[in-house]
């Protein structure tokens, strides 16, 4: 198996070439899209299902609504409108018949031109919106808690396997409120729910904020983010939650009755994330052999390969892996015992290496001897013998260990790329080094812009626990309260 380009030496290239040798997607016939394949998706997968019961547990029901947009409907509110305008794919016609001047072709037909154009939802705030006009009358149809798993379109000009492509899956939760209380309190909620699984699942460490108005979502009145930081400096947005207001219940005009008999305009939240979270998977963790999957979200989590000469040999082996293979899926591990004669060892260690399983156990006649295994972890590449009876725990103990590992990497990195700056010239430089950067901002959309346009870096976010602080704004010299976190991002 071909080895990636370093890191160290090209960090794009890493990353495109992994995403390919890993097995987990390629570029499609259709420019900017993706196909995603069954390795990649039996990760998204683990996402999807892990995401899905956190949704559930607080309260949120799955439902489905139409991929086209009526133009009318997208154009409803205006500023989530505009927001997306510029990506949106649009279809206006239903039709196509053969082509008189070019035999065995086809073509439109004029004829079949829609009498209103349909877009190709980028996101479902619209149509969502426009049918819970139909759903609320009362207060006693509130709360809403709806989430959606879905495919979008934002025709992307620039692409990027997992991290932007024309077409996404993604989920994306819409919930409708009395009080604008409850919505605040759901929008908090869901950012948390995110954090929790970055945390949990991914073991990749965020920071919980809030973005700027110049950089929340098209039609939100707050967003709150994750960001993570990747292993080459880069900033990524990895999950967010809106509180959209009123400003939908306004646009479509969906008011309920209050207990008082009074009538007010809902209050309204979404939230999402996307299989970008594929490509900070990657980046995050992975070395230079390949992925590096933490355990939670392994689609294989132990591979047995067996080292044998003949099948007398392969039959010996296979009786003592049987047992262990056995035990460990009663633990509920997915085991893969690799008995393929078309391949030999080697290529089946660096295989399960580029895909990042987290254990891989090897057994030859000389363990068969000593009753032993051996024993690789994927996180370090270390490797030990260890005693067939014990196996089993010391497996279910070590993939333990190896989240908690993870995690516990990323979470020294990314401390020890965060840097706290009180002047341009050091804000420049930190910059340029790469990482996250915690420095003063007065607050100003020109500021802002001034300091994107100069160093190519976009505040990430607000933190929630930022401690009040009196200083003065880095580029500007103005009096700042607080303290914000910059960084170049993907």
């Amino acid at each position: 198996m071909a080895k990636l380009t370093s890191r160290s030496e090209n960090y794009s290239q890493w990353y495109n070439e992994l995403v390919v040798k890993a097995d987990l997607a390629e570029n499609s016939e259709v420019r900017g899209c993706m196909v995603i394949k069954p390795y990649g998706f039996s990760i998204w997968e683990k996402m999807q299902s892990a995401l899905d019961k956190m949704f559930k547990d607080t309260g949120h029901s799955n439902a489905y609504f139409p991929l086209f947009i009526p133009k009318s409907l997208f154009e409803a509110e205006e500023k989530n409108a505009e927001g997306f305008a510029k990506e949106c794919a649009v279809v206006t016609h239903y039709r196509l018949k053969n082509d008189p001047n070019k035999e065995g072709k086809l073509m439109v037909d004029p004829e079949a031109k829609l009498e209103e154009e349909l877009i190709v939802r980028p996101t479902s705030e619209a149509i969502i919106w426009k049918t819970y006009k139909n759903w609320i009358q009362s207060y006693r149809d509130l709360p809403i808690l709806i989430n959606q798993w879905a495919n979008v379109v934002r025709w992307e000009m620039r692409t990027r396997l997992f991290l932007r492509t024309a077409e996404f899956l993604w989920q994306e939760g819409h919930t409708a409120h009395a009080t604008k209380k409850e919505a605040l309190d759901e929008t908090e909620q869901m950012i948390n729910v995110y954090a929790t699984f970055a945390r949990d699942f991914m073991a990749m460490p965020v920071i919980q904020g809030l973005k700027t108005k110049s950089e929340q979502f098209a039609g939100a009145e707050e967003t709150y983010c994750i960001e993570a930081l990747m292993q080459d400096g880069k900033a990524l947005q990895a999950g967010t939650s809106h509180f959209l207001g009123q400003n939908f219940a306004q646009a479509f005009d969906v008011k309920y009755t209050t207990k008082e008999g009074k009538q007010e305009f809902v209050w309204a939240t979404s939230w999402g994330v996307s299989t970008r979270l594929m490509g900070a998977l990657i980046m995050a963790h992975s070395d230079d052999n390949g992925l590096v999957l933490p355990p939670k979200l392994a689609p294989i989590h132990v591979a047995i390969v067996p080292i044998y000469k003949g099948s007398e040999q392969l039959e010996e082996i296979s009786a003592k892996v049987a047992p262990i293979k056995s035990e460990l899926e009663k633990h509920g591990l997915t085991v893969k015992f690799d008995n393929r004669d078309t391949y030999k060892p080697g290529f089946k260690f660096a295989e399960y290496e580029m895909k990042g399983v987290p254990v891989r156990i090897a057994i030859g006649p000389k363990d068969l001897e000593k009753n032993t295994v051996e024993v690789a972890r994927r996180d370090t590449l270390e490797k030990q013998p260890v005693a067939v009876d014990q196996v089993v725990n010391h497996i279910v103990n070590l993939l333990d260990e190896i989240q908690d590992n993870i995690f516990n990497r990323a979470q020294k990195f990314q401390e020890t790329n965060t840097h706290e700056v009180n002047d341009y010239d050091s804000f420049k430089k930190a910059i340029e080094q790469g990482g996250f950067v915690s420095a003063h901002w007065d607050g100003s959309s020109e500021t802002e812009e001034l300091i994107k346009q100069e160093t190519k870096a976009t505040i990430r976010c607000i933190p929630l626990n930022n401690q009040k602080q009196e200083g003065v704004c880095v580029r500007s010299g103005k009096p700042s309260s607080q303290r914000v976190i910059f960084a170049k991002a993907y």
